[in-house]
């Protein structure tokens, strides 16, 4: 549009000026017949005077028009910049007046908002249904009218029709360059709208997680207290050994179950911040035996049978090593506990996409409410069985994770009284 108006002026400068040099050249004619030489010359040099400053004038006048089509084309260039940068924030980002009337924003407000249409025009107030976490409704045209420079709070809930999403809003007042005062309705501001739902829900789940995790310890903690200060009363009035023996031993169940605890939550912690997320490939087979050896000496001593199958030929997998370990250790360690006579395996075989890997164990089993529950972090069964035996309640919840890091999904079999069964496939290995 700009073009074709530079167009059009240059096409009428060239027109007035060849309109001027052919009524130049006829007046000549004209007044050469009845004036003198003198005065001819005089003549002439007057219009070849005014011809030359109508030529300058309109060079001077395509040199102006160039210059700020330039100029309007480097600001259409800045524009596009910015609203390129704009579009790809991830926050909502409009530009609204003092009555809340929107004027611009980007492709980040329509999806936070659920809108598929221009919404310029539009009242902010009637399409952002914003209400404080306590219910009370945010009345976001009081903060334009106020005027303030800067406002923000993180306590808002804006409801969509299938969701509730926390948001954190900024308001920032427009600065007028001018040096007029401007009028109240001509006031504009830039409000920012961020999604901190995900954020706000790991908050909450982390204060969740510290206060369930103090609570947890309490016990222990109080236990081992106790136990290591009746421990010191009875060395101090010399009793006899099997009572020394038996303080002992308690304190060193309970500092026992304190150190799976931190040992859960240490594996946890890794398998959250991704420490160790390097892949590589394993063989199977040596996995396999060496977990054997490990746990073997354990189930003898409990009377149990830890048994080895694997099939021939196993494929290798490309995996994590630590967190495939840690995964079939908690396995093993929970069949161990949970199982009174007969047997655990481990047993690994060849699948169509890669190799699965399996504990099962032929232990109390586990009920088909709990097994509903079971992952869920510091769940414990109700089964009088399940809390004689102790336990932090985290070894399945942190196996859960570390299974999601390694791509894959536990799957469980179980009934009460005939054992469980905990299995996952992972991929084979392919250069």
């Amino acid at each position: 549009m700009l073009m074709d108006k530079n167009h059009k002026n240059e096409l009428f400068t060239k027109i007035a000026l060849g309109a001027v040099i052919i009524l130049s050249e006829i007046s000549i004619i004209f007044i050469i017949r009845s004036l003198d030489f003198t005065n001819v010359i005089s003549i002439f040099f007057s219009i070849f005077t005014l011809n030359l400053a109508f030529v300058i004038f309109g060079i001077r006048q395509q040199q102006t028009q160039k210059n700020m089509f330039e100029i309007h084309k480097k600001a259409e260039d800045s524009k596009n910049k910015i609203l390129t940068i704009v579009n790809n924030l991830t926050d909502a980002v409009l530009s609204v007046d003092s009555r809340g009337q929107i004027e611009l924003y980007n492709s980040a407000t329509l999806d936070l908002f659920g809108q598929n249409e221009e919404i310029s025009g539009k009242n902010i107030s009637k399409i952002c249904n914003l209400t404080k976490i306590n219910t009370q409704k945010f009345e976001i045209q009081d903060i334009f009218r106020a005027g303030k420079p800067y406002f923000s709070t993180n306590d808002l809930i804006l409801s969509k029709e299938d969701e509730k999403l926390r948001i954190e809003i900024e308001i920032i007042k427009i600065k007028d360059s001018s040096s007029k005062k401007p009028k109240m309705n001509l006031r504009k501001f830039v409000v920012i709208l961020r999604d901190i739902t995900k954020q706000k829900t790991l908050d909450e789940e982390r204060d969740e997680f510290i206060s369930v995790v103090s609570h947890e310890l309490r016990t222990p903690v109080a236990i081992l207290e106790g136990s290591l200060s009746n421990l010191e009363l009875l060395i101090q009035k010399k009793a006899p050994f099997e009572m020394l023996e038996k303080a002992t031993q308690t304190a060193y169940k309970q500092n026992t179950f304190l150190a799976t605890m931190v040992n859960d939550l240490s594996a946890l912690s890794r398998a959250e911040r991704g420490v160790g997320d390097m892949f590589e490939k394993i063989n199977p087979k040596d996995l396999a035996e060496n977990l054997f050896n490990k746990y073997n000496k354990s189930a003898a001593e409990k009377g149990l049978m830890l048994n080895l199958n694997l099939e021939n030929n196993l494929n290798c997998v490309k995996t994590n090593k630590l967190y495939l370990e840690e995964l079939l250790q908690n396995f093993i360690t929970n069949s161990l506990k949970y199982t009174r006579k007969g047997s655990v395996e481990i047993r690994f075989k060849n699948s169509e996409k890669g190799v699965i890997f399996e504990i099962k164990d032929t232990g109390i089993g586990i009920s088909p409410q709990d097994q509903k529950r079971v992952f869920e972090k510091f769940y414990r069964s109700e089964d009088w069985r399940t809390r004689e035996t102790g336990g932090t309640g985290l070894g399945l919840y942190v196996s859960t994770k570390l299974a999601a890091k390694l791509g894959t999904k536990i799957q469980l079999e179980s009934k009460l009284n005939h054992g469980s069964r905990f299995f996952f496939e992972l991929p084979k290995y392919r250069k």
